[in-house]
């Protein structure tokens, strides 16, 4: 957005701010998150401190810089009522469960690595964060998210200390920030309607079975090498001889690749569905319902 018509919406974000800072303890901190604000939706390509306060005609890069960095205030609950806004404003259809990456050129931001960089569509050097999107066909928003520490971070606890990473924090798998965030959104009293997710976060059982222990209804895709039984097969209990523990069931026949079982099932199990209307026109995939 330009200058000008920031400048119109003056009135419309103190409101929105007065709203959502309305944890943060001191006046000159909520005058400084919203001037923060208004810095982030200027147009211009980099969006750090000291290039938005050169845009901004009130900017000052040292109290920004101090609003970001130093300032004594909560985030949480600030995140928290941007979440709840946004989940009454979209309505969403399903919950998004996806990796953010920021490409970045040092070595000093947190959680930077050369790791796959969806921004750029190959491995470069970033950082990634862990996020639930709130979506429609239409819409979506973030609704929480969490940066992903690799290894390489915590296994240097001094490089954590410098780039100001909280003591004792550990690695986490990215399916266990994606659980963590939305047993969060849990808490918030925010309702997943569906939660959706690619294959990167689909191959993962413990992904699985944790949104089944939350009840939560979930549609992940798989790369089809996963293995599965078809619905027709049942473990066989053998006989107990008398000695010893009692023999576990078990299936006679080994488990077949998921693409196997949908091939097998033929081609009247599968259902042409549009998903999205992209750029180019409609968008559509071929989905089988198979009992496994």
């Amino acid at each position: 957005m330009r200058l000008g018509e920031v400048e119109r919406l003056r009135g419309e974000l103190s409101e929105f701010v007065a709203d959502v800072f309305v944890s943060v303890p001191r006046r000159d901190q909520r005058r400084w998150g919203e001037c923060y604000l208004r810095g982030l939706m200027l147009d211009g390509r980099r969006k750090s401190v000291q290039p938005m306060a050169e845009r901004l005609p009130d900017g000052n890069m040292q109290a920004l810089q101090q609003f970001v960095n130093q300032s004594p205030w909560d985030p949480l609950p600030v995140r928290r009522r941007i979440a709840q806004r946004l989940s009454e404003v979209i309505t969403p259809e399903v919950w998004v469960v996806d990796d953010v990456s920021f490409p970045k050129c040092g070595s000093a931001s947190v959680g930077v690595a050369r790791q796959y960089c969806g921004a750029v569509g190959k491995r470069a050097n970033c950082q990634v964060a862990v996020s639930v999107h709130a979506a429609t066909d239409t819409a979506s928003c973030p609704l929480e998210w969490q940066l992903y520490l690799p290894r390489e971070w915590t296994d240097e606890p001094e490089r954590c200390r410098r780039a100001g990473v909280p003591d004792g924090t550990g690695h986490q798998e990215k399916w266990r920030l994606a659980l963590g965030l939305l047993d969060t959104l849990t808490d918030w009293r925010l309702k997943a309607p569906v939660v959706v997710a690619d294959a990167g976060y689909g191959v993962s059982t413990p992904f699985r079975l944790g949104l089944e222990e939350r009840g939560l209804a979930y549609v992940l895709a798989l790369t089809g090498k996963e293995v599965a039984h078809p619905e027709s097969a049942r473990p066989d209990q053998p006989a107990y001889g008398g000695l010893g523990p009692p023999t576990l069931p078990r299936y006679r026949t080994p488990p077949r690749a998921i693409s196997v079982l949908a091939v097998e099932a033929g081609v009247g199990r599968f259902t042409e569905v549009t998903w999205r209307s992209g750029s180019k026109g409609a968008m559509t995939s071929r989905f089988a319902v198979l009992t496994v």
